[in-house]
């Protein structure tokens, strides 16, 4: 059965040539077909060294740089993930979940969503944020690491590599997400990367 592997990081902040991400993060990538940044990388480097491992597809945090072409979008981006078997799946990324408009709130500690009480009109909200409906929503900001289901839709906030949220100790590597994806599941993971040998 096809399966695809989706790294997913975010909040990487990292200046200059962008070659300071942690090993452990080559490592928990290492078998992934696409990797997806959510913002705040703060220089193009990171990117490029994210493609080392797999094609890389990112939109920009609040003072990341731009670049011509379609590997950093502007604010708000949809990626069409085809797999034999399966309906078109649809993944909308976002560095900031409450911006654009229309907001979407995470709880103060950052470990739930909070949504309208039924599906149609959560729906409603993600499709007006990214233009279209998506099943999966991927996105950063607050640094702190979050996969849920909800409303249908799978939420992942793969945390910060480099910067880990409160819920780490201080001075030592965070976390990114994994997404398996085949023909009848999606099973999203948090890496800790603490977790993985150098």
């Amino acid at each position: 059965m096809q399966r695809i592997n989706i790294g997913v990081i975010s909040d990487t902040h990292l200046a200059g040539d962008g070659k300071g991400l942690p090993a452990q993060v080559f490592q928990a990538f290492k078998n992934v077909d696409l990797i997806l940044h959510c913002g705040d990388l703060e220089c193009l480097g990171v990117l490029d060294e994210l493609e080392k491992i797999a094609p890389v597809k990112a939109v920009r945090g609040y003072e990341d740089p731009t670049e011509i072409g379609d590997r950093l979008a502007d604010r708000v981006r949809v990626i069409p993930i085809s797999i034999t078997g399966r309906s078109e799946l649809r993944i909308g990324m976002v560095h900031d979940i409450q911006w654009p408009y229309p907001p979407i709130y995470t709880a103060s500690d950052g470990q739930s969503i909070v949504l309208p009480e039924n599906d149609y009109d959560t729906r409603i909200l993600v499709t007006k944020k990214f233009g279209s409906p998506v099943d999966i929503v991927l996105f950063g900001d607050t640094h702190e690491e979050l996969s849920i289901w909800s409303q249908n839709i799978l939420w992942m906030n793969p945390g910060s590599p480099t910067f880990p949220g409160k819920n780490h100790e201080s001075n030592t590597v965070g976390t990114v997400g994994l997404l398996y994806v085949d023909a009848l599941h999606i099973q999203p993971c948090i890496i800790n990367l603490r977790e993985i040998d150098q």
